[in-house]
């Protein structure tokens, strides 16, 4: 009797877990499908924004965009990094000093700062951009010491994910990354 008991428990336990695991699985799907009719939408909004331009190719569609974002960006906008900087990459990995990196962060930028974006330009050039005369240059201001830099408009992001500056400039980085 005992044993029976113990088996039908168990059979009880694992039924159960395997609803619960079902369970998992088909929030995660659905949390999937979501995210994929955000990017859906939001392809859906690069192209529709970018238009005839598709056909001329990627400067002709950088060039719309950047009009795009003049006419609809509010600047000075609180903008940071998306992710580490190209300078940044061997101390945000483990293998340059961190010392060395503190140091450097005072004289140069970093994605972890915190800036003013005050003006996009087309066109420009830094060392400081991963993809000069391709990207849109932001001339931007760290808060912590004032100091000016121009950085890629695609490494950017807005601090308010809840601002139309946020969607703005994600817009611009997907479209960026994704149509070259």
């Amino acid at each position: 009797m005992w044993r029976q008991w113990a088996d039908f428990a168990k059979q009880r336990l694992s039924s159960r877990r395997v609803r619960q695991e079902n369970e998992e699985v088909n929030e995660e799907e659905n949390e999937e499908e979501e995210e994929e009719i955000e990017e859906d939408e939001q392809f859906a909004r690069i192209n529709a924004l970018l238009g005839a331009s598709r056909k001329r190719g990627f400067h002709a569609e950088v060039r719309v965009f950047f009009e795009h974002l003049r006419r609809s960006l509010t600047l000075p906008c609180e903008v940071t990094g998306i992710e580490d900087f190209r300078w940044e990459e061997r101390y945000v990995f483990g293998a340059g000093n961190q010392r060395e990196y503190a140091r450097l962060r005072k004289e140069r930028p970093s994605y972890r700062d915190h800036y003013e974006l005050l003006e996009i330009e087309l066109g420009g050039h830094s060392e400081w951009m991963l993809w000069p005369g391709e990207d849109i240059a932001a001339r931007v201001r760290r808060k912590s010491d004032g100091r000016e830099f121009t950085l890629g408009l695609a490494e950017l992001k807005a601090k308010d994910e809840n601002s139309p500056t946020y969607d703005l400039l994600h817009d611009y980085s997907v479209f960026f990354v994704n149509y070259r």
